[in-house]
């Protein structure tokens, strides 16, 4: 008859016995979760140590230690290995520490030519510099360590996060102003007029799109062929005719967009659209032009058509480096995103052809815009 044990009965909750009874047939979990399962559901029954050995085949040690760290600790504990340490670690923390530092620096800081760091890369430089810093043990440091000192750290210095510098000291209050705008368009129908706002006011989103490529194919597309082609085919080859800019403003009460496209961008270009608007408005409205602080938009030749037409303008210009707040860039990215994408084209001047092409086709079905978060809280 086997000897009964003098250890504490193991009482597990449902819950508990559940677990470990999923454990036991899992086909997932580790193989040692899995014996241990079978070794705390059996003890838990009544089954005896020499009994348990005889049954799953597995020392006494093993099921001692296994039911120890289970009572003392409860049966998470008895699942999982005790945490050891045999021997002090050889990277000390000031080595780490140095590793994240330069992790830290660009490439290009050291004297090499990339701009950021690839854990390969950073290993083999922390490798040749490691005796020279005083850090002898980081001489053989492999990928895998240096990997994991920065993940210790949450370092990645092989990736880039975009962020958007406030360049501009009255960001807020031009950001605020433009919001105004918005909120405006969206409280007032087209050319609205009231006691405090006799003249109707029309609100048009300007900006440009410059460097537009005209591509052309040296080889016929392909079309797709059943069974056998999923997709166009195209010559890897292309040839280059030069770049257009787009100069655009779009109502934002009716989403029309007024478009020229010019081989140039300068005052000159800039006024020619100022002047289709000013052509498409009743003469006794406000064009309301939100814009931001380009060169063409401000240059003595633009000041000089403005004050040719007195009253007719008014400028409300987005803060330096805050273009994202003009309402155009929707419809340059709807562009981007329709005729333009994969565009190609004969010439400069047949890309200016499909590009007023695809304007007439969105005006055909215009999209209004409109601007719904007005609590930005930018600081």
């Amino acid at each position: 008859m086997a000897r009964k044990s003098k250890r504490a009965a193991l009482v597990l909750t449902s819950e508990q016995r559940t677990t470990l009874k999923a454990l036991t047939t899992s086909r997932t979990a580790t193989r040692r979760e899995v014996e241990r399962a079978k070794v705390m559901l059996g003890y838990a029954e009544g089954a005896s140590i020499t009994e348990l050995q005889r049954l799953l085949g597995f020392s006494r040690a093993t099921i001692y230690r296994c039911l120890d760290k289970a009572l003392a600790a409860g049966v998470q504990m008895g699942l999982k290995d005790k945490y050891h340490r045999p021997y002090e670690p050889e990277i000390v923390e000031e080595a780490k520490a140095w590793v994240v530092n330069i992790a830290c620096t660009k490439p290009k800081d050291h004297g090499l030519a990339a701009e950021l760091w690839t854990i390969s890369a950073l290993a083999r430089f922390v490798g040749e510099h490691a005796e020279a810093a005083g850090f002898p043990r980081l001489a053989n440091a492999g990928k895998s360590t240096v990997w994991r000192i920065l993940d210790d750290n949450d370092i990645k210095p092989h990736k880039i996060r975009y962020y958007l510098e406030k360049r501009d000291p009255e960001f807020d209050r031009k950001m605020q102003e433009v919001l105004m705008v918005y909120r405006d368009v969206s409280l007032y129908t087209e050319g609205a007029v009231h006691d405090a706002r006799p003249n109707p006011i029309y609100t048009v989103s300007v900006d440009e799109k410059p460097g537009v490529q005209a591509i052309g194919l040296t080889a016929p597309d392909l079309p797709p062929v059943p069974g056998k082609a999923v997709g166009v085919g195209r010559d890897y080859e292309y040839v280059r005719h030069g770049t257009v800019s787009i100069l655009a403003g779009i109502d934002l009460h009716s989403g029309h967009i007024f478009a020229n496209v010019e081989d140039r961008h300068r005052s000159i270009e800039f006024i020619g659209l100022l002047q289709q608007l000013d052509a498409h408005y009743p003469q006794d409205a406000i064009i309301r032009v939100v814009l931001d602080n380009h060169s063409a938009h401000i240059s003595k030749e633009t000041m000089a058509y403005l004050s040719s037409r007195p009253g007719r303008f008014e400028y409300v210009h987005t803060p330096k480096h805050g273009s994202w707040l003009n309402l155009i860039e929707c419809a340059f990215s709807k562009m981007a995103r329709t005729f333009l994408r994969h565009i190609r084209v004969t010439s400069k001047d047949d890309l200016k052809q499909r590009i007023l092409k695809g304007i007439a086709e969105i005006n055909a079905s215009p999209v209004v815009f409109r601007w719904n978060k007005f609590d930005l809280g930018v600081t």
